[in-house]
C-alpha cells in the first residue's frame, strides 16, 4: 500500500486569505492541496477555474506544493492545458463526465500532470478498473459531489477494498466527510490519500488534525 497523503480541501478555508490558508496547511504538515473545482454544470455549485489556481501557485511554488485538481466539470478534456499552466500536478477528472476516458487520461499525461480518475458513490469500483494500469489515482467519493459539509457515507468503503485489493499499489484517494471520526473506517478500507475540509480548516489544532489522520492509515498499513 502506497505512503499516506493528506490533502486538505481548500473549499472549506477563508476564501479571503486563500494564500494564507494554503500556507497555513503546508506548514502544518499536509502533503496536498485538494483544490475543488465546480463548474455549475457537471454538479450544481460553482467555485474556482484555472485563473484562481494560478495565482495560488505563484504564492506557493511547484514542488513545494503539490496541487490534486479534483474537476467536477463537464467536458473535462476541454480544461487539461489550462489547469496544466495554472501548475496543477494532479487532474482528477469524474468518470461520468466523459466517455473519453483513455484519451483523456493520455492527454493529462502529455500535459506534463498526473490523472486520477473520480467514481461517485453509485457508480461501481469494477467501473475503473481497466482504467488503472494507465492512472496514477482513483478517487472515491463518500458524498455527493458538488458541496462541502455532507455526512461520511460508510457504505462507500465496499469499494475502497475492491479496489486495494485489486490494486495494492495505487493511490486510493477518499474525499467527503472525513475527520478524525470517520477515519478509521477510511483507513481500515484501505484508502491512503485522505481529502478533509472543515475536519482541518475548523479544527482547534489542524496540525494535530492532520497528524491524527496519517497516523490511522499509517497504522492500517502496519496490519
Amino acid at each position: 500500500m502506497p505512503e499516506a497523503k493528506i490533502a486538505p480541501s481548500i473549499l472549506a478555508g477563508d476564501f479571503a486569505n486563500l494564500e494564507s490558508e494554503c500556507k497555513r496547511m503546508m506548514k502544518c504538515g499536509s502533503d496536498w492541496l485538494h483544490i475543488d473545482i465546480m463548474d455549475g454544470h457537471f454538479v450544481p455549485n460553482l467555485t474556482i477555474g484555472a485563473p484562481v489556481v494560478t495565482c495560488i501557485r505563484g504564492a506557493l511554488p511547484k514542488g513545494e506544493s503539490f496541487f490534486d485538481c479534483h474537476m467536477m466539470v463537464s467536458e473535462p478534456e476541454r480544461w487539461v492545458d489550462d489547469f496544466a499552466n495554472a501548475g496543477g500536478d494532479l487532474y482528477c477528472f469524474h468518470y461520468e463526465a466523459t466517455s473519453e476516458h483513455e484519451a483523456l487520461i493520455d492527454k493529462i499525461h502529455a500535459a506534463g500532470m498526473r490523472a486520477g480518475c473520480a467514481i461517485k458513490p453509485k457508480t461501481p469500483a469494477s467501473a475503473v478498473f481497466d482504467l488503472v494500469p494507465k492512472l496514477d489515482m482513483v478517487l472515491v467519493m463518500t458524498v455527493e459531489p458538488g458541496f462541502g459539509g455532507q455526512k461520511f457515507m460508510k457504505d462507500c468503503m465496499p469499494k475502497v477494498e475492491e479496489l486495494r485489493s485489486k490494486f495494492p499499489d495505487l493511490d486510493i484517494e477518499v474525499d467527503g466527510g472525513l475527520s478524525n471520526d470517520t477515519i478509521d473506517f477510511a483507513a481500515d478500507a484501505g484508502a491512503n490519500v485522505i481529502v478533509a475540509g472543515t475536519g482541518v480548516f475548523k479544527a482547534k489544532d489542524p496540525q494535530e488534525a492532520i497528524a491524527a489522520l496519517r497516523a490511522a492509515v499509517n497504522k492500517r498499513q502496519l496490519k
